[in-house]
């Protein structure tokens, strides 16, 4: 979640819609927190109140330890025996005067109190999240979808934020849903539909062993240096190999990050840089590759540049697209979501070649990656005027955002 803007009012305008109105007065400082109690149950192999406190590290609120309250300062009570979604702690600092409540039995989970409430109010507070008595007067109820809204723009994704009891029967359940919470909507296939499983397990072992997501992202670098090497020496079945454990090991590092809140901004880019700049030097190793074993091309000069620059086209078209028009090009419209799923990319094109390798005729297979890289930039282009017609009836709008 972004900068939000802070509240300083002591309620929410309307609880049925995302908390977003700005203070008149100006911001408020932000409140601090305090946990409640501590969930006998671990989650992804450290204390749920651990995990929580990451949550409002990020969000920016301090732990308070006083008696009492802070001296201007929100206070903001939380049940650590809990799992927050991040999104909704960060938007719930930001919004004094809101009780949260879980969705499936509209109990409190949590409560914010706006600076200046009384002694009362907060024994009221304590005893609303603790007992289940009754909430202090003047607190706007919302559950977490309320709060914070139901389309993520990080992930691309239409998802419902959550607020989880942890017990010892619900805790794989638990897992499974922020794993599921922290996978992005729209991707290729291979992603979405066959890494979920056995990368939930990956990522669980992770968080047990104490495997940070920059390892992760070490390995998968190791594994893309020697799927270059393989493939252009000839040796096909060793660098598929290296070059699917990498893309596995690229779904890992950013699920583990995400689930454990252990991303950092050096991470992100060590992830995003590698993803950005290998695949279209596998293509052209893997040209190199089909000389070596005797099934060179007839134009692979020509192949090359088709693939490389096909690559960067492509890349350039999505970030053109952005500035234009304020959002990716693949959210638009949900044929633009699914075409995604089968795009010219990493992963699609790698099955292409498995599948070539697989009939002995690797050079069809770089010829069909070619192939398929041209065919992407034209759609993108097309889709790219395609937009550009329709934002003259007006500003356009994703079909995620609905």
């Amino acid at each position: 979640m972004g900068q939000d803007e802070r509240h300083a009012g002591a309620t929410l305008a309307a609880a049925d819609t995302p908390a977003s109105t700005a203070s008149i007065t100006g911001p408020a400082p932000l409140p601090a927190a305090v946990l409640m109690g501590e969930g006998p149950v671990p989650i992804w192999s450290m204390p749920s109140s651990a995990l929580l406190r990451r949550a409002l590290q990020r969000a920016g609120v301090a732990e308070w330890s006083g008696p009492g309250a802070p001296g201007g300062q929100g206070l903001l009570l939380l049940r650590a025996d809990h799992v927050f979604d991040a999104a909704v702690i960060a938007q719930l600092a930001r919004s004094p005067g809101t009780a949260l409540l879980r969705a499936e039995d509209r109990l409190p989970v949590a409560l914010h109190l706006p600076a200046g409430a009384d002694a009362a109010a907060r024994d009221a507070a304590t005893a609303a999240l603790t007992q289940g008595g009754a909430l202090p007067p003047g607190l706007t109820a919302a559950t977490p979808a309320e709060l914070v809204g139901a389309y993520n723009q990080a992930l691309r994704k239409r998802g419902t934020p959550y607020v989880l009891e942890l017990t010892a029967a619900s805790r794989r359940a638990v897992e499974w849903r922020m794993f599921g919470g922290a996978y992005k909507g729209v991707t290729d296939f291979v992603t979405k539909h066959v890494w979920p499983r056995p990368a939930f397990a990956v990522t669980r072992a992770c968080a047990a062993l104490g495997i940070t997501p920059n390892m992760v992202t070490a390995l998968s670098l190791v594994m893309v240096f020697l799927a270059l090497w393989w493939f252009s020496q000839g040796q096909f079945w060793p660098g598929l190999a290296a070059a699917w454990v990498m893309t596995f090991l690229d779904t890992v590092d950013g699920k583990l990050a995400r689930v454990t809140l252990t991303s950092t901004k050096f991470g992100n880019w060590f992830d995003h840089l590698i993803d950005m700049i290998h695949p279209p030097f596998w293509w052209l190793a893997w040209i190199a590759g089909c000389g070596a074993v005797g099934l060179p091309l007839d134009y692979p000069v020509a192949a090359g540049v088709v693939i490389f620059g096909g690559y960067v086209l492509q890349r350039l078209q999505e970030g053109l697209f952005i500035i234009a028009f304020k959002m990716q090009i693949h959210i638009w419209r949900r044929f633009d979501s699914l075409f995604r799923q089968v795009i010219a990319r990493r992963n699609p094109n790698l099955v292409m070649l498995t599948i070539a390798t697989l009939c002995g005729r690797p050079d069809l297979g770089i010829l069909a990656v070619a192939a398929w890289t041209a065919f992407g930039c034209v759609e993108q282009l097309f889709v790219t005027l395609q937009a550009a017609l329709a934002r003259r009836h007006g500003p356009l709008r994703s079909w995620l955002d609905g």
